[in-house]
C-alpha cells in the first residue's frame, strides 16, 4: 500500500504547511509512502527559473529536516522523461472535456488581474500531469483536500479507461481525507489560509523565517476588541487563528489552551515562543543541508534513481500496450 503526497514550490514552506502536511508525514508516514516536490506544478503560470529551482531545494531540505526518509523524497523534473512520455499517453486519453471541467482550471483561468497574462496550456491540462505523477509510482492512496479530490478522480477515471482499452498497467489510485490538522489561517487576515504564494507575506510564517521576524509578525497579527480569551472561531476568527496554532504546537486541547493567560498580549508572546520552539529545529537542519550541497545532491540523485526505477516497468507496460515504444 503506497500513500502518495506532493508540495508545489510556488513559495517556501510556511507553518500551515508543516503543521498540516509534512510533520504528518514524517511521524506518521509508513515504510512505502511516497513525497515529492512538485515543480513542475509550479510553473503553470508566471514564474521565475532560478527562484523555481531554490525553491525547489530548500523543499526537498525542508523535508528532509523534518524527519522524512531521503529513500521516500524525490524532486518531480528529475522524472521529466518519463513523466512527459506518460503524461502524452494519459492525454490521448483524457476528453477535452473531462479537462475543462477540472473547477481549478475555471477558477484560476478566470480570476480577475489575469487580462494581462495569457492562460497557459500547462494550467489547462496540468491535472493529467498530476495523473501522471500519480500513476507513474504505483500509488494507491492520495491524500487530498477538496480542491483537488477531482483531479485524483480524473486520475482514477484514466486509470480505468486505460485499462479496460488496452490492458492492466495502472492502480487505480484512491483520494483520502488526510488526518484533521491545525487550520492555520493568515494572521493579517484570518479569513483565508496561511499561503506560502501570497503576494503579502505579513501575514505568513515561514519555517525559514529567523525567531525575531517570527515574534514580530505574529506580535502583529491581527485579534478583534472583545478581549475575550475563549475559542470562538466564528465570532473571534483572529484569536482562534492563534489558539489553534499554539494548541498544535504544544499538543494541547484547542479550547482549554488560552487558560492562564490575562491579555491577547500575553497570549502572543507564549504563541510566539512555541511557534519558534517548533520550528527551530527544522530550519536549523534545513540551513545546514542547504550548506551541505554535495550531500543534498546526492540524496536529490538516489531518490531520483529510486523514483524512475519504480516507474520504468509501468511506463513500458503502457507505452506497449498503447503501441508506441
Amino acid at each position: 500500500m503506497t500513500c502518495f503526497s506532493g508540495i508545489t514550490p510556488s513559495g517556501g514552506a510556511t507553518l500551515g504547511n508543516y503543521l498540516g502536511a509534512i510533520s504528518r508525514w514524517a511521524r506518521d508516514g509508513r515504510p512505502g509512502d511516497l513525497y515529492f516536490v512538485s515543480d513542475l506544478h509550479g510553473m503553470t503560470g508566471a514564474y521565475h527559473p532560478q527562484r523555481l529551482r531554490a525553491r525547489t531545494r530548500e523543499l526537498l531540505a525542508t523535508l528532509l529536516a523534518a524527519g522524512i526518509e531521503p529513500e521516500q523524497l524525490f524532486v518531480q523534473s528529475d522524472l521529466l522523461p518519463q513523466l512527459g512520455a506518460l503524461t502524452w499517453i494519459l492525454e490521448c486519453s483524457c476528453s477535452f472535456g473531462e479537462a475543462a471541467r477540472m473547477t481549478q482550471f475555471k477558477e484560476k483561468s478566470s480570476a480577475k488581474g489575469l487580462e494581462a497574462t495569457p492562460v497557459r496550456v500547462g494550467l489547462f491540462t496540468y491535472p493529467v500531469l498530476m495523473a501522471a505523477d500519480i500513476l507513474l509510482q504505483g500509488a494507491d492512496e492520495v491524500p487530498v483536500g477538496e480542491d483537488q479530490a477531482q483531479h485524483v478522480e480524473l486520475a482514477r477515471t484514466l486509470a480505468r479507461r486505460f485499462n479496460g482499452t488496452f490492458g492492466d498497467a495502472f492502480v487505480v489510485p484512491r483520494a483520502v481525507t488526510p488526518p484533521a490538522a491545525a487550520r492555520v489561517r493568515d494572521l493579517a487576515d484570518p479569513s483565508r489560509k496561511m499561503d506560502k504564494s501570497a503576494r503579502d507575506s505579513v501575514g505568513v510564517l515561514y519555517v525559514m523565517d529567523p525567531p525575531d521576524l517570527l515574534r514580530r509578525k505574529i506580535r502583529r497579527a491581527v485579534t478583534d476588541s472583545l478581549g475575550r480569551l475563549e475559542y470562538r472561531p466564528v465570532e473571534q476568527p483572529g484569536l482562534a487563528n492563534l489558539l489553534e496554532i499554539l494548541a498544535a504546537c504544544t499538543g494541547k486541547p484547542v479550547r482549554e489552551v488560552g487558560a492562564g493567560f490575562g491579555s491577547y498580549g500575553d497570549l502572543k508572546e507564549a504563541v510566539a515562543e512555541a511557534v519558534v520552539d517548533e520550528l527551530r529545529p527544522v530550519r536549523e537542519r534545513t540551513t545546514e543541508l542547504l550548506a551541505e550541497s554535495a550531500e543534498l545532491d546526492r540524496i536529490r540523485a538516489r531518490g531520483a534513481e529510486l523514483a524512475t526505477a519504480r516507474g520504468a516497468h509501468r511506463l513500458a507496460t503502457a507505452q506497449r500496450l498503447a503501441g508506441v515504444g
